[in-house]
């Protein structure tokens, strides 16, 4: 039973103004929203905010309309000049989801030091101790508090050569060799799933390895039910500081309430340092900010099978969000299932962002196409180490398969040398088309280049260009869908609030949208093509989908199976295949458009 004699308080960052928006809606909420509660959380005696990074500095532009950095001003003058404030960032990807060269990461640390920052926490999801270090210089060097992770899971298989308390404890072992200053170590286990007995060993030992002075930091998820029980485990062991929030951003698929943990700690002669009795406007004005977001009981409620899927909270909500919105969210249990397999092949690195988004997408790739049929370009470049070694090695066939699909060799060099450098073409990109050039500008569009995306389709350039994609998880009253699918886009004109920030005045517009009418034929009907008619080519998807390429013209000539265009779906890009010999009549839709079922992207004349 946990018991001290001599009192000890235990320092709280709070995380609903980061982990909270990402874990239950993905990062996509407004940052006025959630202004007043902060405010009213600083006031209540708070110092330690999570308040960037992670899924919240590309969902702003990406899905809100709104700059991260402009969000991060917005929220350091609601704290005051004191509160500390915390970013997660993910080693070789930074703030992104692909591997970056040391420049943009460089940047990427002047960045957020200039916009409000005080402490870092960076992590890497191979647990790849050399990755650690050379992306934890920048944050040493920018003179943040640099907060070094390791990252934790429990497998949904046995091993007894990672995911231990001795595996983890050499992680920060090897990285004091390297010399890079730190001043915290955090254990972050994203998707809740480690066991109490390891989180106790590994604080023990982490404690005996630092000395005394070296704060130890716990962050845990509360989605299998075991958060508050990790926490005690940690603070037994040694730990000085934990991550809490508070509803209605709290518990499920967040960290558990603080108030919960407060009151765990009662008798115990241990306490938190904050006054958990103040916290009543906090919760009340963030209910009233959020009263318009629909919450996905998904990730309000907790869910013990994710101990066999170890995924995060911060990315079960999105992907449900974005299963929802695709349509197919009834094969969400279908991929959970697949999850020990796409774990035991890649290699056992750690669930946490981009390794969780690549689980994720592998998963999926295997229930719609038939396991390794595809291989996720993400996945493929981890099993091949173009994001440094996986913990232990890949499956042998994988391997061999992600060679031949993706036309590359395994890789054993430096990922941030192999990364593609982004700032130069994202400011070549801004003065091709007369767009401001600053290094917040240039590293809004870096950190939004993926890989064979178009550039017109770059949230970077979307954003600054006054072109931003609004998709908000708002509840039906205020978007209406069509009548038995969620995901549908909405069959008649809907109403949406926008909300105009404009020479540091804030408005608030209720636009009217006309979305296109739907095509006549229906997708199932191919009498068409036998008729000698028109034939529509649709997605895959029945739900809402972007096109992200078109590759046919009005004229061509295809073939049945040939790739005219490609949707983007769960953050990937899904090939859209003619259904039959034909000409392209006329192309329907143009990057960028929303489709959906009834909605075609071309049209063939047979």
């Amino acid at each position: 039973m946990l018991y001290t004699t001599v009192k000890k308080t235990i320092r709280v960052m709070f995380t609903p103004f980061r982990d909270g928006l990402q874990s239950c809606f993905g990062g996509r909420v407004r940052v006025n929203d959630v202004l007043p509660a902060m405010e009213a959380a600083a006031q209540a005696g708070i110092r330690h905010f999570e308040f960037g990074g992670g899924a919240r500095f590309q969902a702003p532009y990406f899905y809100v309309g709104e700059s991260p950095f402009e969000c991060m001003d917005k929220m350091r003058a609601a704290v005051g000049p004191k509160a500390d404030l915390q970013i997660l960032t993910r080693s070789v990807s930074g703030v992104t989801l692909t591997s970056q060269r040391l420049s943009a990461l460089d940047l990427q640390a002047r960045m957020m030091k200039n916009h409000g920052t005080t402490w870092d926490r960076n992590f890497d999801f191979m647990n790849d101790v050399e990755n650690l270090a050379r992306t934890g210089k920048p944050i040493a060097d920018s003179g943040m508090h640099h907060q070094v992770c390791i990252a934790l899971m429990g497998l949904p298989f046995h091993s007894d050569k990672v995911h231990t308390p001795e595996f983890y404890v050499d992680v920060i072992r090897r990285f004091q060799k390297s010399e890079v200053p730190f001043n915290s170590v955090c254990l972050k286990d994203a998707s809740g799933t480690t066991d109490p007995r390891t989180c106790y060993e590994t604080v023990k030992s982490l404690r005996e390895l630092v000395g005394p002075d070296v704060l130890i930091w716990q962050h845990t998820h509360d989605t299998a039910s075991m958060g508050i029980a990790c926490y005690m485990a940690g603070i037994e062991g040694g730990a000085d500081g934990i991550d809490l929030s508070i509803r209605p951003l709290a518990s499920g698929t967040v960290q558990p309430d603080i108030r919960a943990m407060a009151h765990a700690l009662k008798g115990t002669g241990f306490q938190l340092d904050i006054d958990v009795s103040k916290l009543g406007e906090v919760e009340k004005l963030l209910e009233e900010g959020l009263s318009a977001y629909d919450f996905n009981p998904v990730t309000t409620t907790c869910d013990a099978r994710v101990v066999g899927f170890p995924m995060p909270g911060g990315a079960i909500g999105p992907n449900v969000h974005m299963m929802k919105e695709a349509g197919i969210l009834n094969k969400y249990d279908s991929v959970l299932a697949e999850f020990p397999e796409v774990v035991r092949a890649g290699g056992a690195w750690t669930s946490v962002t981009p390794g969780s988004q690549q689980y994720w997408l592998q998963a999926f790739n295997n229930v719609l196409h038939g396991r390794w049929k595809k291989i996720d370009p993400g996945f493929g470049n981890s099993v091949l180490g173009y994001f440094g070694k996986p913990p232990i090695e890949p499956d042998p066939a994988v391997v061999k398969i992600a060679v031949e699909q993706l036309k590359l060799e395994p890789f054993t060099g430096d990922p941030l040398e192999a990364a593609p450098d982004t700032l130069v073409p994202a400011e070549a990109e801004l003065k091709r088309r007369n767009v401001k050039i600053s290094d917040e500008n240039i590293f809004l569009v870096a950190a939004a280049i993926v890989p064979g995306k178009e550039m017109e389709l770059n949230e970077g350039i979307r954003l600054l260009e006054g072109r931003a994609k609004v998709a908000l998880p708002l509840k039906n009253s205020e978007t209406p869908q069509a009548e038995n699918s969620s995901s549908s886009v909405p069959s008649g004109n809907f109403k949406t609030k926008i909300h105009v920030n404009e020479g540091g005045r804030s408005r608030s517009f209720t636009v009217t949208v006309s979305p296109p009418p739907p095509a006549t034929t229906n997708p199932s009907d191919t009498s068409a093509a036998s008729n000698g008619k028109l034939v529509p080519v649709y997605s895959p998807f029945e739900g809402k989908v972007e096109v992200v390429e078109i590759r046919v013209k009005a004229g061509d000539t295809v073939k049945k199976g040939q790739v005219l265009a490609a949707v983007e779906a769960m953050k990937a890009k899904h090939d859209v295949k003619a259904p039959c010999n034909g000409k392209v009549l006329s192309v329907d839709a143009s990057l960028g458009t929303a489709v959906a079922k009834g909605i075609s992207i071309l049209t063939l004349e047979v």
